[in-house]
């Protein structure tokens, strides 16, 4: 459970900020969408190899900083 107390002179908008920050970083939101729908572990390793097909070639394409 994500939680977060207002500190003193703090508006509500950075309140909501800072609490919409914490659960993105807590990974709440995308366990949630991940266990909607019931995925085997199939498709879960074939999403996967897609991934880090996509991450190798995201970084191949980055120039290198030497």
């Amino acid at each position: 459970m994500t939680q977060v107390n207002l500190r003193p002179n703090e508006t509500q908008d950075q309140l909501l900020k800072r609490f919409k920050k914490k659960v993105m970083k807590s990974g709440l939101l995308t366990s949630l969408r991940n266990k909607r729908w019931f995925v085997s572990k199939s498709e879960t390793r074939r999403m996967e190899k897609k991934k880090a097909i996509r991450r190798l070639r995201r970084k191949r394409r980055m120039p290198m900083d030497e």
